[in-house]
């Protein structure tokens, strides 16, 4: 009997020691977690979320033994914002870590490699409009050849009027105007090689003879030009990197670090609440590019634009995402630790590959 009832009071011990180490486990304030919906790193699906982003840290709350809820925000600004304000003790998505961001906030180690691409509609070889034709004009070496045009029509105008103004059987009126017309449709002729009439005095057949043979030297080389800009921009399309985003339409996100990068180069953005937006704006035909986190726009054109857009150049201004805390919070260190185990036992190349292995076979 005696041996009955410890038998039964020591279950009971263990029972209540082991239920005690459960909570401990398991217990603890809910933590709230910061998100914001961009694909594939968080997705909405009804009140639910998938995507990199949340399996990661489903996975790393797992290791923590922590429970927690979401906080939805719009972008990356407010992200950060609900983070200072202590609306969030945390935040995962897509967030960078920049040197400005890590004054103000703590960062988990980076979670992953990232950097900036350009997004642009899709375009066959053939296609070239009244933009793309605007832009060779405007854009690389074509305004100072087209500015040396003008002057190899102007200045040798001038000096033919000057040199024969006052010759009797002058070609142009001894007035400036209309005589300075007259003097430039010649000058557009010799440049030419198809002007009608020579000049009458010495000087001015002078300046036609080094008129014309310049001219043929600088028609043939702008010939040239012309020809190779046209058929690479026809093979190519117009963007093709960033040094050739400059007085384009541009859009990307508010507040991310590529509005910093666009305006840091001299390249005004057009900046929406989320990069959704942007894709829209260019579907719209209102922007030339979309400029954004490379596996986030790599994303989208192998799903829901694809077909429609397409991803260009290579990636630059490289950068690390990471987890974000206040400062001095006691999460990061546990969070670093959960995400270095992960690593190591491999779940995180598991969800890594569920989520981009599609989009590196693209």
């Amino acid at each position: 009997m005696k041996f009955g009832f410890l038998r039964v009071f020591w279950c009971v011990l263990l029972l209540a020691s082991a239920g005690s180490g459960a909570t401990a486990q398991s217990t603890g304030p809910v933590l709230n977690v910061a998100n914001r919906v961009i694909p594939p790193f968080v997705i909405k699906q009804g009140t639910g979320y998938e995507g990199f982003s949340v399996d990661l840290w489903g996975a790393i709350a797992s290791e923590m033994g922590r429970d927690f809820k979401w906080v939805e925000v719009g972008n990356v600004k407010e992200i950060l914002g609900a983070v200072e304000t202590g609306k969030a003790d945390l935040a995962i998505a897509a967030v960078s870590i920049t040197s400005e961001r890590e004054q103000k906030f703590d960062f988990s180690q980076p979670m992953f490699e990232s950097g900036l691409q350009i997004l642009v509609p899709s375009r066959t070889s053939g296609s070239f409009g009244i933009r793309q034709v605007w832009d060779l004009f405007t854009t690389g070496a074509m305004p100072i050849l087209l500015a040396l045009m003008a002057a190899m029509i102007l200045v040798p105008g001038h000096l033919a009027w000057l040199a024969e103004r006052s010759h009797p059987g002058s070609l142009f009126s001894r007035s400036y105007f209309p005589g300075i017309f007259q003097a430039t449709w010649w000058a557009i002729g010799a440049a030419a090689g198809q002007q009608p009439e020579n000049p009458r005095s010495v000087p001015g057949r002078t300046l036609a003879a080094i008129s014309i043979l310049v001219s043929l030297f600088f028609l043939t080389y702008l010939q040239a030009t012309l020809t190779a800009a046209f058929t690479v921009r026809q093979l190519q399309g117009g963007i093709q990197g960033p040094d050739d985003l400059a007085g384009q339409r541009v859009g990307t996100s508010s507040g991310s670090t590529s509005a910093i990068y666009l305006k840091a180069h001299h390249v005004t953005p057009t900046e929406f609440q989320t990069v959704e937006q942007a894709y829209k704006a260019m579907e719209n035909r209102q922007l030339d590019a979309v400029v954004f986190d490379a596996p986030v726009l790599l994303y989208y054109a192998a799903t829901q634009g694809r077909g429609k857009v397409q991803v260009v150049g290579p990636i630059f201004n490289k950068e690390n995402y990471g987890i974000v805390f206040p400062p001095g919070s006691e999460l990061r260190k546990p969070v670093n630790s959960a995400l270095l185990k992960l690593r190591e036992n491999g779940r995180f190349d598991t969800i890594y590959l569920k989520w981009f292995s599609a989009i590196s076979s693209n």
